[in-house]
């Protein structure tokens, strides 16, 4: 692991990170904040995943996550969303809502991105192994947020293994892909046409199929371009129901898709996961 750079941020240290990864074949960079602790003390781990086009610079520059990662005593940890580098093929039309920053936290099975786009094995293997050994993290005490393509990241992680993750909450999650233009041209791309094969990468099907958490906790914003086309909480809503999921969905009056929505709730989204991973 390679130390890109670090500064002291609220007593406690952010700092960006690179290593080669086996799982896409690349180098990947990632973010990690550790707050100011004692010794030899453990501490819970937050997973924050972000959504289309991010690398993990947007959470680290516009999530206003430090103070109150710093208060609670959490490692606030943001991957990228995609393998990058030469040679990793990108979508064919130059769009944004595929390939290079956009891999929707799959391993792919089709060409030409199974080589490279391996980003569910990089988040949920790779990574976690090696945040584990270089940094003060409690494995034990994991959670899992995301926004956007990283909040389906953290629904369908989180529903798949959901002994490891604590808490599991989203901004403006793609909650059912499979049902959504977003997820038709992804899971199709990286997965092929075999819809059965998407319901294990659709949190809404996840539910559907028997996964189960105790409890979700999302916002959207009411005033976000991308709610009635490409978001549609009132199906995760209606799954959450269906199943005995205790979901809070706060629809949040004019607040949009950006970081200007996730950094006004982002406080309340850490102090949830928190209460949930002492």
């Amino acid at each position: 692991m390679e130390t890109i750079a670090t500064s002291k941020a609220h007593g406690g240290v952010q700092g960006v990170y690179r290593h080669a990864s086996k799982a896409t074949g690349t180098e990947m960079s990632f973010a990690v904040f550790v707050p100011e602790h004692e010794a030899g003390a453990k501490l819970p781990v937050v997973w924050y995943l972000s959504g289309l086009t991010c690398t993990h610079a947007n959470v680290m520059d516009k999530g206003e996550y430090r103070r109150a990662c710093a208060e609670l005593g959490l490692i606030f940890v943001a991957p990228d969303t995609s393998p990058r580098g030469e040679g990793v093929p990108d979508d064919p039309d130059g769009a944004y809502d595929a390939g290079l920053g956009a891999g929707f936290y799959v391993d792919a099975t089709q060409e030409p991105f199974a080589k490279n786009y391996r980003m569910w094995s990089y988040v949920t293997e790779e990574l976690p192994a090696l945040i584990a050994a270089e940094f003060p993290a409690d494995p034990a005490r994991q959670s899992i947020m995301g926004h956007s393509m990283g909040g389906h990241g953290a629904l369908t992680i989180g529903l798949t293994y959901p002994d490891r993750y604590k808490a599991v909450s989203a901004f403006a999650p793609i909650g059912a892909p499979s049902q959504v233009p977003w997820g038709h041209k992804a899971l199709a791309m990286y997965l092929g046409d075999d819809r059965a094969v998407w319901r294990k990468h659709d949190a809404v099907a996840l539910i559907e199929d028997g996964a189960r958490l105790d409890e979700l906790f999302v916002d959207q914003g009411m005033a976000d371009n991308f709610l009635t086309e490409q978001l549609r909480p009132e199906l995760l809503e209606a799954a959450c129901a269906k199943a005995g999921i205790g979901l809070t969905l706060r629809r949040q009056p004019g607040y949009d898709h950006s970081y200007n929505f996730i950094s006004t709730f982002m406080e309340d989204h850490l102090r949830w996961h928190a209460a949930r991973l002492r």
